[in-house]
């Protein structure tokens, strides 16, 4: 598969950023996300429609890990004998591509899903892939949050629980290190921070790091406070990564712009990202202190500085300092 394949969402993800901004660019009246995108039949139906005919890109790292880019979230894939393992399970709409880029990797059979959080784009493939024979490990509050419907307030968007049988049966706190395919898994704990179940996957001979959606790569990214997400754990979760990465360590983001060569990074870009965090932050919470309300801070344009790299996909920055606004 083309490493310049087009990808639909970026031009339906464009229309839909057209509507947030026109709905939330004025002083005098605030959209919800769930309005906004309604004109737009809600950006999940609309994330659903486009992953039913979006081409998948295949991304060979090392280490026997591979990243498949362009079902919800990004996925890596760790093949071998001990069977093929998941990190994160897309749309289950891509699922027919999903299977025809990982035999092309390997025939072995698949055993294993990691999910890096709960997110609909990172799990919806879950069914499938446990009927596929995939036993799925995840932390204790992803179990608690599929176990029964979720609210998303800033999408206005309730989604029912799934099937038992796309719920992990094997759950951890903190940390946990598992061995498959000659490879050692270190699985940590973030804290909340996208939202309050976010893991990092690292694979340690490989030396790569995935950090779910604590990490969107040229994009704003969007913080979940319906189930525990805030900015200060965002800005946590970025030192975190920081750390845990070295000069050669490859980085996978949950997300990143659909017109990137790749879907991996770097510690360099994280701290970029980091930075990004910490300074719009101090900005919107300046503004809060000195009473400015919702529709003052998004006027006064905090993230102005940032827009042009990091505010032309599907977080706007009207919405982002709304995000941002909540937790500070």
């Amino acid at each position: 598969m083309s490493a310049g394949t087009t990808h639909t969402l970026s031009r339906r993800g464009f229309c839909i950023c057209c509507a947030v901004a026109a709905g939330l660019g004025t002083k005098s009246s605030w959209l919800t996300p769930g309005e906004a995108f309604a004109k737009a039949r809600g950006i999940v139906d609309t994330i659903r429609d486009a992953a039913a005919t979006m081409p998948l890109q295949v991304h060979k790292l090392r280490g026997d890990v591979t990243v498949v880019e362009g079902s919800g979230g990004n996925i890596a894939v760790l093949t071998g004998k001990d069977g093929t393992l998941f990190v994160d399970a897309g749309i289950t709409a891509t699922r027919p591509r999903i299977l025809e880029a990982v035999h092309s990797l390997s025939r072995d059979p698949i055993k294993h899903l990691i999910n890096t959080h709960w997110h609909f784009d990172h799990t919806d493939g879950n069914q499938w892939l446990n009927a596929e024979g995939a036993a799925i490990l995840a932390h204790e509050n992803t179990h608690k949050h599929l176990l029964t419907a979720q609210n998303v307030e800033d999408w206005d968007y309730r989604f029912p629980s799934p099937p038992l049988a796309a719920v992990p049966t094997q759950v951890f706190s903190t940390e946990q290190t598992i061995s498959i395919n000659r490879s050692t898994l270190n699985l940590k704990y973030y804290g909340p921070a996208h939202t309050d179940c976010d893991i990092s996957v690292t694979f340690a001979e490989a030396d790569i790091l995935h950090c779910g959606d604590t990490y969107w790569n040229g994009i704003y990214p969007f913080i979940d406070y319906s189930t525990g997400g805030n900015i200060d754990g965002m800005i946590k979760a970025a030192n975190a990564n920081v750390a845990a990465a070295g000069d050669k360590t490859i980085v996978i983001p949950g997300h990143n712009l659909p017109d990137r060569a790749s879907a991996t990074s770097n510690r360099a870009e994280l701290m970029v990202y980091r930075d990004m965090l910490v300074a719009i932050r101090e900005k919107v919470a300046t503004l809060k202190r000195s009473g400015r309300s919702l529709d003052e801070a998004i006027a006064a344009k905090p993230t102005a500085e940032f827009d042009a790299k990091w505010g032309q996909f599907l977080i706007t920055p009207a919405l982002f300092t709304k995000l941002v606004y909540e937790g500070v």
